[in-house]
């Protein structure tokens, strides 16, 4: 088929119904975050973070950074992933989200794996390029303030191994990408990122078209 297939709410429900592997940990953590202001909005769709997951498994990773931290679930999606002795480390500015998520992270037996770090993302960034080196992480994921996602990018790609990956979330931003009159910092940054991406010989991209747009880089 070459065209995309438009999903409407009731083929949605069914690839969830053929494909999600829910269970009483992850369902419960979804349905406290959907109690919070913009909690749906903000917090990956299951299928995405189910996604992540297979990422994390096919790259092999050990050592994940996940920038923006929120409620937690697509930290524990990854974590889950990864083997006993991986680690994931998760950044946000506010230390009230993974307050939220611990105890749905010990539940699933993997808070050994994870480290929250709280503070500014550039940088803990800065911070981990220091402890870990370059190329001391194999998959990173951005779904944080999207006026930081350059900045962010670059340190990501000197963070990430060669052959490692980048994976960056709201890539579309709800449309407003294709907004000429959207000049806010977020949409800015977003457009502007997509455009450099697209000619940067440093990785292998690809930019799906599902959720809010999620692109991968692989670094070369």
């Amino acid at each position: 088929m070459a065209q995309q297939t438009e999903f409407s709410s009731t083929l949605l429900d069914y690839v969830r119904t053929v494909s999600l592997r829910d269970d009483e940990i992850l369902s419960g953590l979804r349905h406290e975050t959907a109690q919070l202001p913009m909690g749906q909005a903000m917090q990956v769709m299951a299928e995405e973070a189910q996604f992540l997951a297979l990422l994390v498994a096919l790259t092999g990773a050990r050592t994940v950074v996940e920038i923006g931290t929120f409620t937690g679930y697509s930290t524990l999606c990854m974590a889950r992933a990864l083997p006993a002795h991986g680690r994931l480390i998760t950044v946000d500015i506010s230390g009230k989200w993974p307050m939220i998520a611990e105890p749905y992270w010990k539940r699933a037996a993997v808070a050994e794996r994870i480290e929250a770090r709280i503070g500014p993302a550039a940088e803990i960034l800065t911070t981990l390029l220091s402890e870990l080196g370059p190329d001391g992480a194999d998959l990173v994921f951005i779904d944080a303030d999207k006026a930081g996602y350059p900045l962010y990018y670059e340190k990501a790609l000197r963070l990430v191994r060669p052959g490692g990956l980048i994976v960056l979330d709201n890539t579309v931003f709800f449309g407003r990408v294709l907004d000429e009159a959207a000049r806010d910092a977020d949409t800015v940054a977003v457009r502007e990122l997509n455009a450099v991406l697209l000619h940067d010989e440093r990785v292998d991209l690809a930019m799906l078209p599902m959720a809010d747009g999620v692109t991968l880089a692989r670094k070369r």
